[in-house]
């Protein structure tokens, strides 16, 4: 099975990470439950606007988001959702269907 998943992702002032989301969710999973997983695409905080730092009053909305697809072995769906919901780092996930469409 395979699950889109959306982390939160705290930055610095200057907009860099200052976490790795996924190292949130390893330490949940035994051996075997995650086969692959690819980082999709980043969405900046709110806080960076044209200049170089935020202003004091945004510094509140440094979260930017990330998101990752995993490919989840067979029968260990529900050991992967736990420990997405236990890392405290997910904002949502999803199933993906990655099954071939029928022409109609």
């Amino acid at each position: 099975m395979r699950y889109r998943v959306v982390f939160v992702e705290r930055t610095d002032e200057q907009g860099n990470n200052i976490e790795d989301p996924p190292e949130f969710v390893e330490p949940e999973l035994t051996d075997g439950v995650v086969l692959d997983c690819r980082f999709v695409e980043r969405f900046e905080a709110p806080n960076m606007h044209v200049q170089e730092t935020p202003d004091e009053d945004d510094s509140f909305l440094s979260m930017g988001t990330e998101v990752w697809e995993y490919d989840v072995a067979d029968g260990r769906d529900q050991e992967f959702k736990d420990a997405l919901v236990n890392s405290e780092m997910v904002i949502e996930f999803e199933e993906i269907d990655d099954s071939p469409s029928e022409a109609a």
